[in-house]
C-alpha cells in the first residue's frame, strides 16, 4: 500500500512538469522566470503580492458581559441585584475590588428562568447584604466578569443634579459661564430676530428658551412637556429641590427647579400672538451661507396654543408665593391662549381641553373650568391614563383646594390605583423586573409609566411600588441586556458610543421625567429590587 501511494505521487508530479513544458507561449516558458532564493527574512523582508487587496465583509461581533449591572451602582442597605444572562449559569458569583482584584464577597446564583418578552434565560446574583462602600465588580466562572459599579450612601444623588443641570445647557440666547458650564461654556447663540416663516417682513424677538435639538431649535409642545413634568416632581418632592443647584439664580430663595422652567415661561410669553392669544409651535435655525443663520417662527397651531394654556396656569398657580405679579401675568396669558382654543374646539382633543380646564381650575376656581371637567370625567369614567393630557389634569384635579365632585374624585383616585398596580405587576412579570422588549431601544414607555407610578407611590407610599421605580433606574443603568447605560456620562457602555438617539438626558421632554423618577427614589429612600 505505501509504494502505491509514493508511485501516484511520482506520477503527479510528472504531469505537472510535463503541464508546466507544453504551457502557452503567452504565460511564458518556466525558463523565463528568474528564482532568487534567500536563506532568511534577514536577507530582505519586502514582499510583493499578486495586487490584490483582501476585502473583510465579516464584523467582529460584539462581546457583551452576560453579568448585568447597574454601572453607577447601588445604596448601601438597599437590595442589590445583578442579573446574569444564558441558559446555563454558574453556581456561584464573587464580588472582587476594582483596583486590586481582591474578593470580597461570594455568593450563590438563583435561576430564575425564561422570560419570553426579551427571548432570554435569566438568573439572579444577590448581594444585599454586603454593604461595604467602594468600587466593584461581579465575575461568575465560566462566563466572565461585569463592568463595574459602586456601592455608596447616595449614588444617585450627584445623577440627580446632573439631570436637573441639561436644562442649563440647554439655554439659548444666553451666555453660559466656564464657572456654571464648564467645558459647555459658551456664548449667547440666537439673540438676532426672528421672521415669520410664512411672513419674511414680520420680525419678532423670540430669544431664550430651551434648545430640543443640536441644531438649536426651541419647541412649545416639548418645552411644555418637560415643564409639567418638572413642576409635577416639585410639587410631589418639594424637600428635593434646592437652591444650590449651580446655575444663574441659586441662592436666590427660590429653588431653582422654579428658576430654570421660568427661564422657558419667558420665552413661552414670548411665542403668544399679543393680539389674539394664539401661540406660535416653535422657532427653527437655518444656516444661510451669506446671512450666516436665520431664525424662522414656524405658525400658530392649536397643540401650542392648548398646551400653552395648561402649562402657563400651572405655573401661575405654583410661582404665585414667589412673585404674584409675574404669576398674575402669567395666568391672563393662559386665559387668552384657552379662549382662543375655544374658538377652534374641533381642532383641539378632549384630552387636551380637560388638561386645560384642570389647571385653570385650580388656579382661579372659574366655574366655566370646573364644568369642562366635570363633564370630561362623566363621560369618560375611565379615563385613558396613558394620555399625558389626561394624566396630568386627573392629578391636578386631585390636588386643587378648590371645590370638586367627590364622586368624580373618588373614580380618579381608583383608575389612578388600578394603573399603579397594573404598571407594578407588569413590571415585576418580567424577569428584568421592568415592561421591557427583546428590541430595548427606547425608553419613553418606560418613563411614562414611571411618572405614574410615582403619583401614585406618592398617594399610598407603598414600599412594592418604591421598589419598581428603582429597579427602572438600574435598567436605565446598564442592568438590561444590552449593557447599555442610557444616561449621560455613566456606566463603561455608553450609548452615546453606540446610537446617541438611545439617549434620555438629551431629550428635553425624557429628561423632565427621568428627573421625577429620581426625585421620588430619593424622597423614599428606597430598598432596591424584588420583593
Amino acid at each position: 500500500m505505501r509504494k502505491s501511494k509514493l508511485f501516484q505521487q511520482k506520477i503527479c508530479i510528472l504531469l505537472l512538469f510535463a503541464l508546466l513544458l507544453t504551457a502557452p507561449a503567452g504565460c511564458g516558458d518556466l525558463r523565463d522566470f528568474q528564482m532568487n532564493t534567500r536563506t532568511s527574512r534577514e536577507e530582505g523582508d519586502d514582499f510583493t503580492s499578486l495586487g490584490l487587496s483582501p476585502e473583510f465583509d465579516y464584523e467582529v461581533p460584539e462581546s457583551l458581559p452576560s453579568i448585568l449591572v447597574d454601572q453607577l451602582g447601588y445604596a448601601v442597605g438597599s437590595n442589590k441585584i445583578a442579573m446574569i444572562n444564558g441558559e446555563t449559569p454558574p453556581e456561584t458569583f464573587s464580588i472582587l475590588e476594582e483596583q486590586t482584584g481582591r474578593e470580597v464577597y461570594t455568593g450563590k446564583v438563583e435561576r430564575k428562568g425564561f422570560d419570553a418578552s426579551v427571548n432570554a434565560y435569566i438568573s439572579y446574583a444577590d448581594f444585599t447584604d454586603f454593604n461595604t462602600e467602594g468600587t466593584y465588580y461581579i465575575q461568575a466562572p465560566s462566563i466572565g466578569r461585569s463592568y463595574a459599579f459602586r456601592i455608596a450612601q447616595e449614588p444617585f444623588e450627584t445623577l440627580f443634579d446632573k439631570v436637573f443641570k441639561q436644562y442649563y445647557y440647554n439655554r439659548c440666547g444666553l451666555t453660559l459661564s466656564t464657572e456654571l458650564a464648564g467645558e459647555l461654556a459658551h456664548n449667547a447663540c440666537h439673540s438676532r430676530e426672528a421672521q415669520m416663516k410664512d411672513e419674511a417682513m414680520i420680525k419678532l424677538d423670540v430669544s431664550g428658551g430651551w434648545h430640543v435639538d443640536e441644531i438649536g431649535s426651541r419647541d412649545v409642545a416639548k418645552g411644555c412637556q418637560a415643564i409639567n413634568n418638572l413642576l409635577l416632581a416639585y410639587e410631589l418632592y418639594p424637600d428635593a429641590m434646592r437652591d444650590d443647584m449651580k446655575i444663574p439664580e441659586s441662592g436666590n430663595g427660590i429653588p431653582d427647579v422654579l428658576d430654570e422652567v421660568k427661564y422657558e415661561i419667558d420665552w413661552l410669553l414670548k411665542m403668544q400672538d399679543a393680539k389674539s392669544g394664539a401661540v406660535y409651535a416653535s422657532v427653527s435655525s437655518v444656516d444661510n451661507k451669506n446671512a450666516g443663520y436665520i431664525l424662522y417662527i414656524d405658525g400658530i397651531t392649536m397643540d401650542a396654543t392648548i398646551h400653552f394654556a395648561a402649562t402657563m396656569a400651572k405655573f401661575s398657580y405654583l410661582y404665585q408665593s414667589y412673585d404674584r405679579e409675574f404669576a398674575t401675568q402669567c395666568l391672563q396669558a393662559s386665559d387668552r391662549a384657552y379662549r382662543y382654543a375655544e374658538n377652534y374646539l374641533a381642532d383641539i382633543s378632549q384630552e387636551q381641553y380637560f388638561c386645560a380646564a384642570a389647571e385653570l381650575y385650580r388656579a382661579t376656581g372659574g366655574y366655566h373650568y370646573h364644568s369642562v371637567i366635570k363633564s370630561y370625567l362623566t363621560q369618560n369614567p375611565d379615563p385613558d391614563l396613558e394620555n399625558d393630557f389626561v394624566f396630568w389634569g386627573c392629578v391636578t384635579y386631585l390636588s386643587t383646594k378648590q371645590s370638586v365632585d367627590i364622586a368624580l374624585c373618588k373614580s380618579v383616585t381608583q383608575n389612578l390605583m388600578l394603573k399603579g398596580e397594573a404598571i407594578s405587576y407588569g413590571s415585576k412579570d418580567s424577569k428584568l423586573l421592568v415592561a421591557t422588549d427583546e428590541k430595548q431601544g427606547s425608553n419613553a414607555a418606560l418613563l411614562r409609566n414611571m411618572t405614574r407610578l410615582a403619583v401614585v407611590d406618592h398617594i399610598i407610599t407603598n414600599h412594592e411600588y418604591a421598589t419598581v421605580l428603582e429597579n427602572h433606574i438600574h435598567y436605565m443603568l446598564g442592568r438590561n441586556l444590552l449593557s447599555i447605560s442610557y444616561l449621560d456620562g455613566e456606566g463603561e457602555r455608553n450609548y452615546r458610543d453606540i446610537d446617541v438617539s438611545l439617549g434620555v438626558m438629551n431629550q428635553v421632554d425624557l429628561n423632565a421625567e427621568l428627573y421625577l423618577l429620581l426625585a421620588a427614589i430619593m424622597d423614599d429612600e428606597l430598598v432596591v429590587g424584588e420583593e
